[in-house]
């Protein structure tokens, strides 16, 4: 029985690192720089920007086709000579601020970055407000309340 256990747990060691979440990077080699300074800035900028496809991705991890041309033009710009943040701000120029994974703060972005510290102000009011409840007193009820109470208590 400890052998099976043993083997088991050696098992369960053995393919624990498999189960691991890693990122999958759905960048081409074809896509890839040669310069590994500008590859690591490519990333670098493709890290921020949301695949419209999947929206829940950066264009990095992302396998869908457009994905695949943003890459590809973030590479692009990056050849031709900008910066990151003109690249950044190119793309935002042709796609919108929804291509940003993290939105920009500014005026039309206050509710987006308050409303979590509005629902957690809200909800420890709410939380203050039930504490502050107090349940009735025994004082406050009527002879026959009192007295369906006491029957109620001596039930078996």
């Amino acid at each position: 029985m400890n052998r099976l256990r043993s083997t088991i747990v050696a098992l369960a060691l053995c393919l624990a690192p498999g189960l691991l979440p890693c990122p999958v990077l759905a960048v081409q080699p074809d896509e890839v720089l040669k310069d590994p300074a500008t590859e690591a800035r490519a990333r670098e900028i493709s890290e921020g920007l949301r695949c419209l496809v999947c929206q829940n991705q950066s264009i990095d991890d992302s396998d869908a086709p457009l994905a695949k041309d943003l890459r590809v033009l973030v590479r692009e710009r990056l050849k031709e000579g900008d910066s990151n943040r003109q690249v950044v701000d190119y793309v935002v120029a042709r796609y919108g601020e929804f291509v940003l994974l993290r939105p920009v703060f500014g005026w039309h972005t206050l509710l987006l970055w308050l409303s979590p510290l509005l629902a957690v102000g809200l909800g420890a009011f709410g939380i203050w407000r039930l504490s502050r409840r107090r349940a009735p007193k025994a004082d406050d009820l009527s002879a026959a309340e009192k007295a369906e109470v006491e029957a109620l208590l001596k039930r078996p």
